[in-house]
Parts: C-alpha cells; sequence; structure tokens
C-alpha cells in the first residue's frame, strides 16, 4: 500500500484532502520560509512547497509527500501570515478595493519521481470600511493566513470575484494535485 503524507499542518489543505476521502498521515516540518527576495512569485511557492515536502521526505522515502504553499501578492509585494493584528489591519486596507493575486505552490515527492507546479488566482476585494477591516481582525481569522483574509470562512465577505481556481486560493489546488499525484505513479482509491 502507498503511503500519502501532507507535509503541512494547515487545516484547510487537510480538509481539502479529506474532502477527496484520501487516506494520509500529516507531517509539517520546520522548514525555512525566508527566501530570495529577487525570485517570482511562483519560484518562491514552488521553492517553499519543495523544502517542506524534502524535509519531510528525508524520513518517509517510500512515500508521496506533497508539500505547499501559498502567498499573495499586491502591488508587486509579497503579502505572507501577518505578525500581529496591525499588520492585519494593513494588509487588508492594501487589498480594499483592488485586484491581487493568491500563488499556490505544490511539490509532491515520491521514490520515483519529484514534480513541483503552482496556481495563481485572480481576486478582487470589496472596497472595504475601517468598521468591516476591524470587525474581521478582531474575529482572529486573519492572523494565520497569507494576506490576511481566509476565502473560505468569514474572508468570503470581503471578496468581490475571482478568476482561477478557487481552492487553490484556500491552500491547495485540488484538481490539478490529483492530476500530479497520479502522473507520479499515486493510485488513487477511484
Amino acid at each position: 500500500m502507498q503511503n500519502l503524507i501532507l507535509a503541512s499542518s494547515s487545516p484547510r489543505r487537510k480538509e481539502l484532502l479529506e474532502n477527496l476521502r484520501l487516506t494520509f498521515a500529516v507531517s509539517s516540518s520546520d522548514v525555512d520560509e525566508s527566501f530570495d527576495p529577487t525570485l517570482s512569485p511562483e519560484e518562491v511557492v514552488m521553492e517553499l512547497a519543495e523544502r517542506k515536502a524534502q524535509a519531510v521526505f528525508k524520513d518517509n522515502q517510500e512515500a508521496f509527500v506533497l508539500g505547499s504553499d501559498t502567498i499573495v501578492v499586491a502591488n508587486n509585494q509579497i503579502l505572507g501570515k501577518p505578525a500581529d493584528e496591525a499588520e492585519a489591519v494593513r494588509m487588508l486596507k492594501t487589498l480594499s478595493g483592488s485586484q491581487h493575486e493568491v500563488f499556490t505552490g505544490v511539490s509532491i515527492v515520491s521514490p520515483t519521481s519529484k514534480t513541483r507546479f503552482y496556481e495563481k488566482t485572480e481576486v478582487w476585494f470589496w472596497e472595504l470600511t475601517e468598521d468591516e477591516i476591524r470587525s474581521y481582525v478582531q474575529s482572529g481569522e486573519p492572523l494565520d493566513k497569507a494576506g490576511a483574509y481566509g476565502i473560505q470562512q468569514l474572508g468570503s465577505m470581503l471578496v468581490k470575484k475571482i478568476n482561477g481556481d478557487y481552492f487553490a486560493v484556500v491552500g491547495l489546488p485540488v484538481a490539478r494535485t490529483i492530476r500530479e499525484l497520479r502522473k507520479a505513479g499515486y493510485q488513487l482509491p477511484y
């Protein structure tokens, strides 16, 4: 039997894989998430996803290891997870009433193959009031999410429209990931 390991502690990625009825283990690693600022957003997310997958694969060399990373890019600036509420407010003010991109990189490492890819989704926010921003930040939801919002929960009220893969914004482009797992030789239960 093939083992699949999600190299992430993200409850959102875990839920997305559970929704696909896949059997998998979760094993996150403490990798350095700093990156070369000269890299493109695409390269950043693929590099970080691969670091995560490789760190877990090192101790699980018979498994298929899936790593992923998500960033938000607004005005050519990468927005990671906010350090505190004040930074979350600043990020949301930046995103208010404008369009930004969400990049999610995925890396799949197995005994016989290694692949990485990314998905880019364009997201437009409504014009947000100070009260909307403060209320959302006080909910606590934005503090562990790239760009200070989660599209799948309360943050859905901020989003006017998207162009691209909704699930990539959540944290894992599921349809492409399934196809890439198949290509890598992982036997799906369906």
